[in-house]
């Protein structure tokens, strides 16, 4: 008996990792089987980014200016695969607040599973989305005429700013989707989350906004995104006169982990805190 009790203690924090993970799996399993069996919500995620890159891309490119001159195209394509990135978080708050409303997460709560498994496997599920949303567009760019002149390895970089963003977002929509109400709230995020991308450097570079606009444009989390992605992929309009323009790969890295760092906890303390 004596030897029996600390073995079990050595085991049993292997053993409950394990059950999250696998709990956390087969809630990622749940949230990809859902899309299979409504396709519209995936198409209009997919769709919504492509038609804003053909709208933009040549409807109003031809209007638009590069600082250093360049395509207006190629400048785009990095902001446009951020802008992607940003609302989905809408999607995230709208799935996890929709749960909430049908009593599926009070159900979870009751089952025999890690707690922080409904949290990580939307987490994963949302990730392993934008990584589809984020292919789909970038075959996009290709076949419009966007590519990446600084070579493979960049390039994957780049694509992997754009993700750490988004799983950092994601964070702050489970929290968002376990605070709001409804999904008509949920929905009015996009009344926040579209001017945040408008005040970035999706679309316009900050040195060409007004004097006191640029700064706010420029240290936004997006803009470092955006900017280090555009020095990555070798496109034009990369780079700026603030010291956040020129240091963009350090922040685009940092950003993300200090909005992970304050998300995520929320959240879970959110989840936790839920009444049964």
């Amino acid at each position: 008996m004596s030897t029996a009790a600390p073995a079990a203690t050595v085991t049993a924090p292997g053993g409950r990792a394990h059950w999250a993970l696998a709990d956390g799996l087969t809630l990622v399993r749940r949230t990809l089987l859902n899309y299979r069996r409504n396709p519209a919500a995936i198409l209009w995620q997919l769709g919504f980014p492509i038609v804003s890159v053909l709208l933009y891309g040549f409807v109003f490119g031809s209007a638009m200016r590069v600082p250093g001159g360049g395509d207006y195209r190629a400048f785009l394509m990095p902001g446009m695969f951020v802008m992607a990135m940003a609302f989905g978080l809408m999607n995230t708050a709208v799935a996890v607040v929709t749960d909430s409303g049908k009593g599926v997460v009070d159900r979870f709560r009751s089952m025999p599973m890690a707690p922080s498994a409904v949290v990580t496997g939307r987490a994963l599920s949302d990730l392993v989305i934008a990584t589809a949303e984020l292919a789909v567009l970038a075959v996009t760019a290709l076949a419009i005429g966007w590519t990446p002149g600084n070579g493979f390895g960049p390039a994957v970089l780049g694509f992997g700013l754009i993700l750490l963003l988004r799983f950092s977002l994601i964070w702050a929509g489970v929290w968002c989707g376990l605070v709001l109400p409804n999904t008509e709230a949920a929905g009015a995020l996009y009344a926040v989350v579209f001017p945040v991308t408008m005040i970035s450097s999706v679309y316009v570079a900050p040195s060409l906004m007004p004097s006191w606009l640029a700064p706010v444009a420029a240290w936004n989390p997006i803009s470092s995104t955006v900017t280090a992605t555009r020095e990555l992929f070798g496109n034009p309009g990369a780079g700026g006169g603030s010291w956040v323009e020129q240091h963009a790969v350090l922040m685009a890295v940092l950003w993300p982990l200090v909005l992970a760092a304050l998300f995520l906890p929320l959240a879970v303390r959110r989840y936790r805190s839920l009444s049964r």
